[in-house]
């Protein structure tokens, strides 16, 4: 069973690695560091493929298809991480399969539609104003990343994703600013922490 997360991880981490490649030569492709994109994306492959690998383990207990289900969510959710870690981007071409594959989870697992359509709307509305008014410190691609958290996860757990998250974001924001990596004018990443809380109550 090892050695077969082993090479579904390496499976996944190649492919993920190169649609993010891929997105990155794209023309007119939004990149915050284009002229950093190796440095930036030098433990990208290891990262990605450990995460997949934990993913799988601990999702290995799951029926089949909420274990399919689970680990594309996964997936996405982590190269979302990457490219907003990266790059400050959260492509359109990486949310629009999310949310299709999202619905169909939905219906496939019997989960409550009007639930999670109300999720993904109320919070991504919420975030929509937050970023009205926040000056640029949340973005369009943090509110569509919330919509499609809400869509896959539903009332019970967005909340829950969403406030660990920022509290992720926060404290890793306090961190670089003591040790002088970013001030308070910068722009800070909230992506991947959102990401990752969501992740971590997939896992849970």
């Amino acid at each position: 069973m090892i050695i077969f997360f082993v090479v579904i991880s390496f499976l996944l981490m190649s492919l993920g690695s190169s649609w993010i490649d891929y997105l990155y030569k794209t023309p007119l492709a939004p990149l915050s560091f284009p002229d950093e994109i190796e440095s930036r994306s030098r433990f990208r492959k290891i990262f990605l493929m450990i995460a997949i690998f934990i993913c799988l383990s601990r999702l290995a207990e799951m029926p089949v298809l909420q274990m399919i289900y689970a680990t594309i969510a996964a997936f996405f959710l982590l190269l979302i991480t990457i490219t907003d870690f990266e790059q400050y981007v959260i492509f359109d071409k990486m949310i629009v399969p999310f949310i299709v594959i999202g619905l169909l989870s939905i219906f496939q697992l019997h989960l409550s539609i009007i639930n999670h359509l109300i999720a993904a709307f109320v919070g991504g509305f919420i975030f929509f104003v937050l970023a009205t008014i926040s000056n640029g410190a949340l973005g369009g691609g943090d509110i569509k990343l919330i919509f499609v958290l809400g869509l896959w996860f539903g009332t019970s757990k967005l909340f829950s994703i969403v406030t660990t998250g920022a509290i992720l974001g926060g404290i890793a924001a306090l961190i670089m600013i003591i040790t002088s990596q970013k001030d308070r004018q910068d722009v800070f990443a909230y992506g991947p922490y959102f990401c990752l809380s969501a992740i971590y109550f997939l896992l849970k």
